[in-house]
């Protein structure tokens, strides 16, 4: 292959890699591998997540002669026809109407079964929201505040769903409860560092390690302002099931790590060698920037932790803290992708993507956003100041008038972020001097 790198070929490139790896995650193709024994008695599909309305569609298609049904959930924009089983749009990452209905569909769709039966629990990322039903004596209306409340607060995606556990009549285990005796095995797509089952989607079909004290904690520590409804709740309802009074049978059809592997398996065809840095990667957005900056540069100036041309690849979800003042529009991609453009400073050959899979970074219509060496000098001609869009977390309208957004869709998957930093040329490796 030619050694020249353009910015073209790069940013082909990077593209390519960021396809193979949502691609990889796609429910229609890998769910029939994971099916149970078909059952006696008739299958009941509930679901809740990005990725559960083509979860149920390969469901549907994988068994047409068993007597199948049921209700599932996914994000406005994201359906896709699942046969038998029905299909509801809902709000994410506020939860609306249509979650707390679609939560109560699916407690009376378990309710009568017998030990032939069968559930099966569609769950992926985003359906803490999308399937909301909450604990006496809290209403939507305290749901919603409390949903924004852990956005805005800087706790990962497994604290909030411990917090979220607690405040529901239907997480944390409480729908494989309301489906006795029949049986009910969880299927799950990952977006959760570490791939704990039971996080996804907090978790309705699984039982539950974490207790109310683990909520409140995560509370206090963050300062979250519960309404009052939300904080008697976590002070005076019943425990989630635990481990041991539910069954736990469930199967991941698709984590990052899967993710992670077919992005290195495109880096190779594109004639790099990748570096997989980990698949559980949290922080801060802006400052993961200003590690993999570090990263990418030792590997241009030192060959370390190999040389060029290789890939960094890395997944995992991050977080970006909101302040008090207004913010402006983005997603941790994209502010991710800024503060590293900010610390690489223009550095020559060096390129990025990142990624949400699910193809909705935050709450925009775009899935992240390229950056190469020429980033902020273009940002400079188009009177951009890439240090204030940062601190305002702006992003997504820098990226935006510089045309570098990724814009793919909803991919109906999620298998959280997809980071990738391309280094097409660096010295030999340099040995530090001896002392």
């Amino acid at each position: 292959m030619n050694d020249k790198w353009t910015d073209v070929r790069a940013r082909t490139a990077l593209r390519r890699i960021l396809d193979a790896a949502i691609a990889s995650a796609d429910p229609r193709i890998t769910i029939a591998d994971a099916l149970p024994a078909k059952p006696k008695g008739r299958c009941i599909v509930v679901g809740a997540g990005k990725a559960s309305a083509a979860m149920a569609a390969g469901l549907d298609a994988a068994w047409p002669d068993v007597e199948l049904s049921g209700v599932v959930v996914t994000r406005h924009g994201h359906s896709v026809p699942a046969g038998r089983i029905e299909v509801l749009e809902a709000s994410h990452p506020v939860p609306d109407d249509t979650s707390e209905a679609a939560a109560l569909r699916m407690l009376r769709a378990v309710e009568g079964l017998s030990a032939d039966d069968l559930v099966i629990a569609l769950m992926s990322g985003g359906g803490s929201a999308l399937m909301t039903l909450p604990a006496s004596p809290m209403t939507l209306a305290d749901k919603q505040a409390v949903n924004r409340a852990l956005l805005a607060s800087g706790a990962t995606i497994a604290e909030m769903n411990v917090v979220r556990k607690h405040l529901s009549a239907i997480k944390g285990g409480r729908l494989a409860l309301a489906a006795r005796p029949a049986r009910v095995m969880t299927l799950v797509i990952s977006d959760i560092p570490g791939d704990d089952p039971a996080a996804i989607a907090s978790g309705p079909s699984l039982p539950d390690s974490s207790t109310k004290a683990d909520a409140l904690e995560i509370v206090g520590r963050f300062a979250i302002d519960l309404p009052e409804a939300a904080r008697l709740v976590l002070e005076q309802a019943d425990e989630t099931p635990k481990p041991g009074e539910i069954d736990a049978d469930v199967r991941i059809l698709a984590a990052p790590f899967h993710a992670l592997d077919a992005a290195a398996n495109a880096a190779r065809d594109e004639g790099l060698t990748p570096i997989v840095l980990g698949d559980a990667i949290e922080g801060e957005a802006r400052e993961l920037g200003t590690v993999m900056a570090g990263i990418a540069l030792s590997v241009a100036r030192r060959a370390q932790p190999g040389p060029a041309p290789t890939v960094l690849l890395s997944g995992g979800e991050t977080t970006v803290t909101i302040g008090r003042g207004p913010a402006g529009r983005g997603g941790r991609n994209t502010e991710f992708l800024l503060g590293l453009a900010v610390a690489l400073s223009g550095a020559s050959d060096i390129w990025a993507i990142a990624g949400d899979s699910d193809g909705i970074d935050g709450t925009e219509d775009a899935a992240g956003a390229l950056i190469g060496p020429d980033t902020l000098r273009r940002a400079a001609a188009n009177l951009l100041d890439a240090r204030a869009h940062l601190a305002a977390h702006d992003s997504y309208t820098f990226f935006d008038r510089l045309g570098d957004l990724v814009r793919t869709g909803p991919t109906l998957t999620n298998v959280n972020d997809i980071r990738a930093v391309l280094i097409a040329a660096g010295k030999p490796g340099i040995k530090p001097a001896m002392r």
